[in-house]
């Protein structure tokens, strides 16, 4: 499974070094494992937004994640500014702490999300393709689904973080997942 997998993700050559933002759900420990898989030479940092009381605990599983794949570690804690759009907010402190060429491990259906997410708010031609746009954020794993990185961590027997948040309707973006895409 591991190698079909590996086959459809986008990594630089072996031995590059890279940063893997690692949340610890099931699609950026993903990345890490298979980023191991591509023998790179791996930093897993883990961002701490402060929104949750148990965050600061997830990143323990991150750092056990890391120490099982060879990679180093490290955790980031950052403010969230008051205003609108807590996602946004969230996104944008999360990336200013990552350091440019960052691989995420955003999926297939992230990017489904999002170009359903941008038809909703009227995006033209732009919108389609929002992820695949060169950028300060390399995402390595858009050609697999959500389905696959949960397996890909049962393969390394990972436990991912379930973050709460992610189910919660008052997100546009949850709603297109739990709601629309099963239509």
């Amino acid at each position: 499974m591991m190698a079909a997998l590996l086959a459809r993700c986008r990594f630089p050559p072996p031995e590059t070094a890279v940063t893997c933002a690692v949340s610890g759900g099931a699609d950026s420990l993903a990345l890490l494992v298979l980023a191991a898989a591509a023998d790179l030479r791996m930093t897993a940092v883990h961002v701490d937004h402060g929104l949750r009381p148990e965050s600061a605990s997830e990143a323990s599983v991150v750092a056990a994640a890391a120490a099982a794949v060879g990679a180093s570690f490290s955790s980031v804690s950052v403010a969230i500014t008051a205003g609108p759009n807590l996602e946004a907010r969230a996104r944008a402190a999360r990336y200013a702490a990552l350091p440019p060429g960052v691989l995420t491990g955003h999926t297939a259906d992230d990017l489904a999300e999002t170009m359903l997410i941008n038809l909703l708010r009227g995006a033209g031609l732009d919108g389609l393709s929002p992820m695949r746009r060169p950028g300060r954020v390399v995402r390595p794993l858009l050609d697999l689904r959500r389905s696959e990185t949960r397996a890909v961590c049962a393969a390394a027997g990972l436990v991912p973080v379930v973050d709460p948040s992610n189910d919660d309707p008052r997100f546009v973006r949850n709603r297109v997942r739990h709601e629309l895409f099963p239509l």
